[in-house]
């Protein structure tokens, strides 16, 4: 007897355990049925009113999940501009992400209040503006809470840096259980988007001691970028991270990086060192292929360090913790 007893409860626990962590695509189908059409209606209406909304929103999935996890954290306002948002790391990220967001939580309020986490809004989002922008769609796992942790002081070392190597890149990655293929392929958000002048200047004017301008670069492009960027330019300056075709998402990123036109660093060494080189070559010339893995490496991503279950809230304002 007391042995079906214990087998009783370890059954009744790996059940509780598997409802709590795992993800999935139907989660609001009774309590929200409309969630996805609503969030899709309001990224549609911001788009047709800035294009910024499609990087912006995709920057800022990626920003909330390397800190805390998919968990909205960066949302989170402060008075006292101690929260995620306002670490150095994220101060660049562009408002039409967070007002995206905001506004899908509002609308969704209106029909289903307090059911659907701003971590799950910020989720469904990112998949939209990449459809828009001509990548592939996806299917979205849900069931997300919001975090009760948003803090500046936690974020550094967490974000991949512009002058990031290989190593570094995969370190951090790493961390967050995604492979340097993983890597490779989300590295390609940087196929839509600007980048302020000042985060590659020194692959301009200051690469080493024996080339000011970072040999790597293709001469053409680094001439392109001088003229755009000269020395003391208005911080305020910014340029397309994909000069070829800037608004569109697709596996032009990579044909870029083979002709020494990565913005970054971190984008140029995904070519320059050859154990990651087979991969950029792959995505370059197969569009299929990039679109495959960049579904699955989506997914992944979407699935660190979630709060589900009886874990973290969710909130009634996505910019604040429930009083």
């Amino acid at each position: 007897m007391e042995l079906w007893k214990g087998l009783f409860w370890v059954v009744v626990l790996m059940v509780l355990g598997r409802g709590q962590s795992q993800l999935v695509e139907d989660f609001y189908s009774s309590s929200c049925p409309n969630v996805e059409a609503i969030v899709r209606q309001t990224v549609e209406t911001k788009v047709g009113q800035t294009f910024v909304t499609i990087p912006a929103t995709l920057r800022l999935f990626f920003h909330d999940c390397f800190v805390e996890g998919c968990d909205a954290s960066v949302m989170i306002a402060s008075p006292n501009g101690d929260a995620e948002k306002d670490a150095q790391d994220n101060l660049s990220l562009a408002g039409d992400g967070f007002d995206t967001v905001i506004k899908a939580k509002q609308a969704i309020e209106a029909q289903c209040p307090g059911v659907v986490s701003c971590a799950d809004i910020l989720a469904i989002a990112t998949r939209d503006v990449v459809d828009l922008s001509g990548g592939p769609s996806y299917s979205v796992e849900l069931g997300r809470r919001d975090g009760l942790i948003s803090q500046a002081s936690r974020v550094a070392g967490k974000l991949p840096e512009p002058t990031a190597g290989l190593d570094l890149l995969n370190s951090i990655f790493k961390k967050n259980n995604l492979t340097q293929t993983d890597m490779i392929t989300l590295s390609a958000a940087h196929t839509v988007g600007f980048s302020h002048c000042n985060r590659f200047a020194d692959r301009l004017y200051n690469f080493s001691s024996s080339s000011t301008v970072d040999p790597s670069l293709d001469p053409t492009y680094a001439q392109q970028l001088k003229a755009a960027c000269p020395q003391n330019v208005d911080p305020s300056v910014a340029i397309d991270m994909d000069p070829i075709t800037p608004k569109t998402f697709d596996n032009v990123y990579y044909q870029n990086l083979i002709d020494g036109k990565g913005l970054f660093t971190s984008d140029q060494v995904l070519y320059t060192d050859p154990t990651s080189r087979p991969t950029v070559t792959n995505f370059a010339s197969n569009a299929g292929n990039f679109a495959q893995a960049f579904v699955t490496s989506m997914t992944k991503l979407g699935r660190v360090g979630v709060k589900t279950g009886n874990q973290g809230e969710i909130r009634r304002d996505c910019s604040a913790f429930n009083s």
